[in-house]
């Protein structure tokens, strides 16, 4: 196979593409008699190199290409370079989606090949076009070596399903047809069912899911146990006739050397009895030894096959475990993005619940801060109306003094007046009693005065003392509101810190949700990206499963190869065990008939030997008598 792979290369290269590495590494891979190229993408220069490098291809006896993806032409260039290839003897072209123009490629490599006993067609097109489905049933009505042939699923109506009877009736190597899952009908059925007494040599006919009535389906199968009883009979004619000549052959032999040996003599019969018995033992050791090598060459293989079914039951319970590490991820992965979630919600709430709290603090902060912006207000009003009534106060004060004045000025210009008039009056009295009543009147003004001056101290000192008591109780108040004012600028200050606090609180758990909300963003990522990792090892481990179970399929296709090669073996050693134990019980009655002719002659023998005893006695009694009766002659003694 590696002068294949170089001959591949060497023709992609002058073709002017390069080689697959996937086609390369099938071939080296390779073993011996099989080329295996399932699942690979065959491009149309591997298909031509490949058609130009099969003919002259002498070791492969397998050709698999099922799932290929061939296109029409590089379908064409492959089996038109197998038409000439004489050693091949199986073909798989499942699933490549064959058509009119692989149809027809297939009609010619049947025409010509002679050397393809299983073709395996299933899952193609090849019944959607009448013309190349009836070139394809020309080509296998013509062929003389296809024993088996698998048409599942390909399109194949009623007009391909008579087709397909006409080549029947002219071939007469076919013995397996699988037309499973196509559209046969009624017509074709009974086309099928109309040219099965034809052909003498099909004994198998699958025509499930074809809507084909019962009647025809129970009437094929009666046709094809016929078939198969025939065919059993006639192998077991055939066995038999060749066991029976082989038999009647050696039999003659046998008669004809058993003949020639009783010709000889006694002595030889002995020896050849002698050298026929050494001559049996050692072929019967040497038939036990090939039996023994047989066994062990069995046994091997049942160990080889236990080995291949424990290296598969091995993977696939790596398979299965492979699948379980991609249930526990999957679940671990559920698991870890529902607990993510739940905290991401946890978190969602907590920062709702604080931004809800927050806010309701910064409500009532406003709210207090507003009573207090209220109370704040309040006693400024109060104040201003504390300085309105001080400021009344000081005009009530300003308007008394004045007030006073004027009373005063009043008094001082009745006093003037008095005067004058007490001037006019001492002007016009008398001196004496200008005098007097300047005197009395002097007097009565000084009282007067002095009760003016007395009554002007007492509203002056009442004014003053209410005026202080007045400035006591406004700077009390004044004191008071200034404390108020005070206190409510503390508050405010504190309202201010407080909801300064809660703004950067706020801020802060702005932040936190901002950070929240990337985190969020990085774990849904990190989700997306855990999503892609686990689809492409999902994927991933789907491949490695498909071409797992592809190997194993090509395996157990292998150990089912294996089983039959070691029950045909055995078959063989037990039609082997069976002429050996037939010819050895041929040998031991040929041993006693032999010896019962031995024994036989060995009682003629010693009956002649008796005879000849007494015929000697009775010649010596009749020379001694005749000696005694003539003395005289002289006899030579007996010899």
């Amino acid at each position: 196979m590696e002068e294949f792979r170089r001959s591949y290369s060497r023709l992609c290269r002058e073709s002017g593409a390069e080689p697959q590495e996937a086609v390369l590494q099938q071939l080296h891979q390779l073993p011996r008699g099989r080329l295996d190229l399932a699942t690979q993408s065959l491009t149309v220069e591997t298909c031509r190199a490949l058609g130009k490098l099969l003919p002259r291809e002498t070791l492969c006896t397998e050709l698999v290409l099922s799932d290929c993806m061939l296109s029409e032409e590089g379908a064409t260039l492959l089996l038109r370079g197998l038409c000439a290839n004489t050693v091949l003897r199986f073909l798989d072209l499942k699933g490549n989606n064959l058509r009119a123009a692989g149809a027809e490629a297939l009609g010619k490599l049947l025409q010509q090949n002679k050397s393809i006993q299983s073709l395996t067609l299933e899952w193609n097109s090849l019944g959607t076009w009448d013309d190349a489905f009836a070139t394809f049933c020309g080509g296998l009505a013509a062929n003389g070596a296809l024993q088996r042939l698998d048409l599942r699923n390909n399109q194949i109506s009623h007009k391909g399903a008579e087709e397909l009877a006409l080549a029947l009736k002219g071939n007469t190597t076919l013995q397996q047809l699988d037309l499973r899952w196509n559209n046969v009908g009624l017509l074709g059925g009974r086309a099928l069912m109309n040219c099965l007494p034809s052909n003498r040599t099909l004994w198998r006919l699958d025509l499930a899911g074809n809507n084909i009535p019962g009647d025809v389906l129970r009437a094929v199968e009666q046709a094809m146990g016929h078939s198969q009883d025939r065919l059993t009979t006639f192998q077991e004619n055939q066995a038999r006739t060749h066991v029976l000549s082989k038999e009647v052959q050696h039999l003659r032999e046998e008669k004809s050397k058993q003949f020639l040996d009783l010709m000889e003599t006694i002595d030889k019969q002995r020896e050849e009895m002698a050298k026929s018995s050494r001559a049996s033992a050692a072929r019967v050791g040497q038939l036990q030894e090939a039996l023994n090598e047989r066994h062990s060459i069995i046994n091997a293989l049942k160990a080889k096959l236990q080995m291949t079914e424990a290296a598969l039951a091995l993977s696939e319970q790596k398979a299965q475990d492979l699948g379980e590490l991609l249930a526990t991820a999957e679940q671990e992965q559920l698991s870890l993005s529902q607990r993510q979630a739940k905290e991401l919600k946890l978190e969602q709430q907590e920062a709702a619940e604080r931004e809800s709290k927050l806010l309701r603090d910064l409500s009532a902060a406003n709210e207090k801060n507003l009573l207090l912006q209220n109370q704040v207000d309040e006693l400024e009003r109060k104040f201003r109306c504390q300085q309105e009534q001080l400021f009344q106060t000081r005009q009530e004060m300003t308007s008394m003094s004045a007030e006073l004045k004027m009373r005063a000025i009043q008094a001082e210009e009745r006093l003037d007046m008095e005067k004058r008039r007490c001037r006019q009056s001492l002007e016009d009295s008398e001196s004496l009693r200008i005098k007097e009543e300047l005197s009395r009147v002097k007097a009565a003004a000084l009282s007067e005065r002095g009760q003016a001056e007395e009554e002007l101290i007492k509203a002056k000192s009442q004014a003053r003392l209410e005026e202080q008591q007045r400035l006591a109780h406004l700077e009390d108040k004044l004191r008071l509101l200034a404390q108020a004012r005070d206190e409510a600028q503390g508050a405010c200050l504190q309202q201010k810190q407080v909801v300064a606090e809660a703004q950067t609180r706020v801020s802060q758990l702005g932040l936190q949700v901002e950070g929240l909300r990337r985190r969020l963003e990085e774990l849904q990522q990190e989700l997306s990206l855990k999503d892609q990792e686990r689809v492409a090892e999902v994927s991933r481990v789907r491949v490695e499963l498909q071409e797992q179970n592809g190997r194993l399929q090509a395996e157990l296709a292998a150990q089912e190869a294996l089983r039959e090669k070691a029950a045909a073996l055995e078959r063989q050693l037990k039609v082997m065990a069976s002429d050996h134990r037939e010819a050895l019980l041929d040998r031991e009655s040929e041993n006693a008939s032999l010896r019962e002719k031995l024994r036989l002659r060995e009682a003629e023998i010693a009956r002649i030997r008796d005879e000849e005893a007494q015929r000697a006695s009775f010649l010596q009694n009749a020379v001694l008598a005749y000696v005694q009766a003539s003395p005289v002659r002289t006899l030579s003694p007996p010899k």
